[in-house]
């Protein structure tokens, strides 16, 4: 069999236009940006600005943010140019299948679980421990068994409030885009207004010695920053598994791509700033550095805002990374490499429903009862692999496809995916080991699980046995 069978963009249009199976065009470039504003500011600003800070770049966070940023950057270019030409759900997942193959689609698609799955375990229970310092604060504790995963030692059994986050969640995925949509913009809107909050108060205190040393770790220091904050960027990643449910999505995917992007760069650029300039960096690791941040400077009632904009903020990821995981799902079972009930459709709300409370489910374990350590790290090398992936497809898509309609065109190729492949691969780089070895393990797995059912069960393949069947009856 042949393992690196293309499917053909035509293929993928007329497969998502299908009567019965296709999801609902609901969405506009404004419920896109608001998604992408949802997926990228919450833990990266909330949580892992201080550990960056105080760890590895000092005063200099902003530059690993721009570095980050900048990879993210080039890559999301040339992620608009495949959303805007192949609106289908899956993401990377999709655009490899056209472009390399279904082996390298797969092993792109195995990543992309990897890197959705664990990334919403570890913001359910980053939002367990903001809502448990909620009800702390309203004098309410919950039994200690029940605040935090499997450790008998500790005391703790289940982590219950990152469960019943995700059950809530996957209940509102379950009512439609559209509601999803409006309860993400709500939640976006308190978190950005937050932010402008801890801004507009901390800029007056800032005090310029603080950013003295502005490097103390060096350049390695902030390379090994950004490397750790890129996990603040990865949204964008997810709003282009929507690209089957938006409305022209010709024009709105890079809107909504390339806005939220931009505006969360900037944001994020600007807290790192006044954040290092209000607390002396090694004063940084924390948990909640930004509202830590408040309470150096005695502005408390500030600080109790900061939390709330932190909950609803990490809400707003963990509905995203849930959408993006349940979207890659259905557009891997509906190619065959998976079980046929993930990609069921509701016939009323238009929403793959089996597939998202089974995801709920799988999601919520993890969270609730596994201890989970180096989560970012893990998420990240998911996430730079699949860049490079993307990035490289556009040169390859261009030289194997040149006539090819494009409603979005990546400037300067092949300077930018090339950009996009240097900046990813550096960061990729400066992950640890351990890191590396998870990674491998879990693409060994899903190379397994592949040769064993997905090449089998593939579409492509029936169509390839169907075509030999009509050839031996030809030909007597």
């Amino acid at each position: 069999m042949n393992l690196f069978r293309k499917k053909s963009i035509q293929m993928l249009l007329h497969e998502a236009g299908r009567k019965g199976a296709s999801l609902k065009k609901d969405l506009g470039a404004f419920d896109l940006t608001m998604l992408g504003i949802g997926a990228i500011i919450g833990t990266g600003i909330f949580v892992l600005t201080g550990v960056a800070a105080a760890e590895h770049a000092g005063p200099a966070l902003v530059l690993s943010f721009i570095l980050s940023g900048l990879a993210c950057v080039f890559a999301a270019l040339c992620y608009a140019e495949f959303a805007s030409t192949v609106p289908v759900s899956g993401s990377a997942y999709t655009y490899s299948y056209a472009t390399f193959g279904e082996l390298i689609a797969w092993i792109l698609g195995w990543d992309l679980i990897l890197e959705y799955g664990v990334a919403s375990s570890a913001v359910a229970v980053g939002w367990s421990g903001y809502f448990q310092g909620l009800l702390s604060g309203f004098g309410i504790e919950l039994p200690k068994a029940l605040t935090n995963a499997y450790d008998p030692a500790k005391g703790t059994f289940i982590d219950l409030p990152a469960i019943c986050i995700i059950l809530f969640i996957i209940f509102l995925l379950n009512l439609g885009v559209k509601k999803s949509a409006r309860f993400n913009a709500i939640m976006v809107v308190i978190k950005v207004a937050v932010v402008l909050l801890f801004l507009a108060v901390g800029v007056w205190y800032v005090k310029p010695e603080n950013w003295s040393p502005f490097m103390p770790f060096g350049f390695s220091g902030v390379a090994t920053g950004a490397a750790t904050v890129f996990f603040a960027y990865i949204g964008f990643d997810a709003v282009s598994t929507a690209a089957e449910e938006v409305r022209n999505p010709q024009r709105n995917m890079p809107i909504g791509i390339i806005a939220s992007l931009f505006i969360c760069t900037l944001l994020y650029i600007a807290v790192s700033l006044v954040l290092t300039g209000i607390v002396p960096y090694d004063q940084l690791n924390v948990k909640n550095p930004v509202a830590f941040a408040l309470s150096y400077i005695n502005q408390d009632w500030v600080a109790g805002f900061i939390s709330l904009g932190a909950i609803a903020g990490i809400t707003t990821v963990l509905l995203v990374m849930l959408y993006g995981q349940t979207r890659l799902f259905y557009a891997i079972s509906r190619d065959g490499l998976l079980p046929k009930v993930f990609s069921r459709v509701n016939p009323v709300r238009q929403v793959p429903y089996v597939n998202t409370w089974l995801t709920g489910i799988i999601v919520s374990v993890f969270a609730g009862v596994i201890p989970l350590n180096k989560l970012a790290e893990l998420t990240n090398i998911g996430t730079l692999f699949a860049f490079i992936t993307v990035s490289v497809g556009v040169l390859v898509l261009r030289k194997t496809q040149p006539h090819l309609k494009r409603a979005f065109r990546v400037p300067f190729v092949p300077v930018i995916p090339l950009l996009a492949v240097a900046f990813c691969g550096y960061l990729v780089l400066q992950l640890p080991p351990m890191t590396w070895i998870g990674f491998v393990s879990w693409l060994a797995i899903g190379l397994v699980i592949y040769f064993l059912y997905g090449r089998k069960h593939s579409t492509l393949n029936n169509v390839e046995e169907a075509t030999e069947e009509k050839i031996r009856i030809i030909n007597g």
